[in-house]
């Protein structure tokens, strides 16, 4: 199964310690591990560009469209043979402490798409 790991800025979790953030560690051991796809920090809501179309045409504002204190601050991709897989992976994620993190499986748009976690794939099952 593959799922998006949105990592959250939150401003009610633990205060953020430089020192005990291991996001070097995570990442190469997650990657290591082939689950991690890809991944990447996002600028804040000020670099936002918020796309609409409405009537036929085009508007784009700065910033996002809902006012929060909590923001996404970053992404991974995750393929995982389960979601009990990603959470543990999540878990161990700094912003799990710092922030939150949240986890979504994909939905695919093409229906013919192999459901299977990766592990059946991998494994002719």
């Amino acid at each position: 199964m593959q799922f998006m790991m949105f990592v959250v800025a939150d401003p009610a979790a633990e205060p953020y310690v430089p020192e005990e953030d291991n996001i070097a560690g995570w990442v190469a051991d997650v990657t290591a591990s082939g689950a991690r796809i890809t991944g990447d920090r996002l600028r804040p809501p000020t670099h936002a560009t918020t796309v609409r179309v409405r009537g036929g045409k085009v508007l784009t504002s700065d910033g996002p469209f809902a006012e929060s204190k909590e923001w996404i601050a970053g992404f991974d991709l995750l393929d995982c043979a389960s979601l009990d897989e990603a959470i543990a992976i999540a878990s161990r994620h700094p912003m799990a402490r710092f922030g939150s993190i949240e986890l979504r499986p994909f939905w695919p748009i093409d229906v013919s798409e192999d459901p299977r976690p990766r592990a059946t794939r991998e494994a002719g099952g």
